[in-house]
């Protein structure tokens, strides 16, 4: 008995760990397009991030119910299998934050609890049902909705503030966007909170601490979010950064758009149970909102680094997941080991994270030291087709026709030299 409380306390340590990964690794959702459009400053968005996502933790359960009920079967499930999952989740965590791709800390944490779960007690183990229609589906529609919400959205806001004063327009929506800031915090930790509660209320059931079923107690609630609170508040600068900047360049009627839009789709989500990736809906709204504004440009290249890091990211913590289960399955000195491997992983992402500090200072820049200035995107295969069919601009000389002009002018000698001393209208 002895040996399944201290486990079972240090799988609630590391599952408040995650938690406070989650909150800085998924600060850049609410708060990325405030801070690159200048509506706020970086730490007093990322302080009203913090409140906000902790007052979320207390607006549903729903979410957590569907973690600590529904994607594992309960039955023989051990304390070790949800500390190895932890694991992968933190470290996939760490590693795509040290490389500032917005990945969803929610696949990571569904992706290291499945690996685990199947390495301890075979495939029957997962809710092949569940993971579909309440993971993946949502995976998929939600981004994909937030997109073209964010899209339309952006496209009525210009629309509406096309003959008005463009000063005024973005002081305006300036105000919006930390409403619509503040909403998206709150979803936030509506959603992302109850992920840890329903993984410690999990391990709580499994260790015999409460019944099936059960819903989480009041200090599960109140520590996963003061965890995620905190994350929040050191803000996962390195995402803000690609959210901000690397997708799109955006403007307060873009960003106002972009952040009501993802708000909307969490809040909704939270309320049915849908354990949604709070990152993948508000990267998807980002990119919509880029593409709303004309003459707007989405940054594919970035964005296809970010959807390879969302395909990975399941099999990938599974894999890690399932690895340290092989580990803790040895018993003691495994559990010891995975925790030691664990910690020794974080603290060499971190190191490698100093050699290039990015903080609240320099979060705008696009170098270290350097004033943001925007970043081209190289013309892809669409885009070169439509410039060599499209006419060019009144007064621009296409390609080759300036070499063809001086080369005609070179033919044509020069006019002789006129002799003052000649009258007027004499011939040579």
């Amino acid at each position: 008995m002895e040996h399944i409380t201290l486990l079972l306390a240090i799988v609630i340590v590391t599952a408040l760990v995650f938690d406070f990964t989650n909150g800085f690794h998924d600060t850049a959702n609410a708060m990325a397009t405030t801070i690159s459009t200048g509506a706020l400053k970086p730490k007093t968005a990322v302080a009203m991030s913090a409140v906000l996502n902790l007052v979320g933790a207390f607006l549903s359960v729903e979410v957590a119910k569907t973690i600590s009920g529904g994607i594992i079967n309960e039955d023989g499930l051990k304390t070790e299998v949800i500390f190895a999952a932890l694991v992968g989740a933190i470290l996939w965590n760490l590693l795509t934050w040290l490389v500032g791709l917005p990945s969803s800390s929610s696949h990571a944490l569904f992706g290291g609890l499945i690996g685990a779960a199947v390495m301890s007690m075979g495939w029957s183990s997962v809710n092949g049902g569940t993971v579909v229609t309440k993971v993946l589906l949502p995976a998929v529609a939600a981004p994909i909705v937030a997109g073209l919400a964010a899209m339309l959205a952006t496209r009525l806001t210009y629309k509406i503030s096309s003959k008005t004063d463009e000063k005024a327009t973005s002081k305006g929506y300036r105000a919006g966007q930390i409403a619509s800031a503040g909403l998206v915090s709150l979803a936030h930790g509506t959603n992302d909170a109850q992920k840890t509660m329903g993984i410690i209320t999990l391990a709580l059931i499994t260790g015999g601490v409460l019944a099936p079923d059960a819903n989480p107690p009041l200090w599960v609630i109140v520590s996963a979010g003061l965890a995620i609170a905190m994350g929040t508040y050191l803000g996962g600068w390195r995402i803000i950064r690609t959210m901000g900047k690397g997708l799109t360049d955006l403007a307060p009627q873009q960003g106002f758009a972009a952040q009501t839009s993802a708000a909307t789709a969490i809040l909704a989500s939270s309320h049915i149970g849908f354990s949604l990736s709070t990152t993948q809906v508000c990267s998807g709204a980002v990119m919509g909102s880029g593409i709303g504004r004309k003459g707007g440009v989405v940054r594919w290249s970035t964005a296809t680094r970010m959807f390879v890091a969302w395909g990975l990211t399941l099999p990938a913590a599974g894999l890690v997941g399932a690895g340290a289960e092989f580990l803790t399955k040895q018993g003691p000195w495994g559990i010891a080991l995975t925790a030691a491997l664990l910690m020794a992983g974080s603290g060499v992402i971190w190191k490698l994270s100093r050699r290039d500090s990015i903080d609240h200072t320099n979060v705008t820049d696009d170098e270290i030291g350097t004033p943001a200035a925007p970043v081209e995107e190289p013309a892809g295969v669409v885009t070169t087709a439509i410039a060599a069919v499209s006419p060019p601009p009144v007064g621009t000389l296409v390609t080759g026709e300036a070499e063809e002009i001086a080369a005609v002018k070179a033919t044509i000698p020069a006019p002789a030299p006129v002799d003052p001393a000649r009258p007027a209208g004499a011939t040579l």
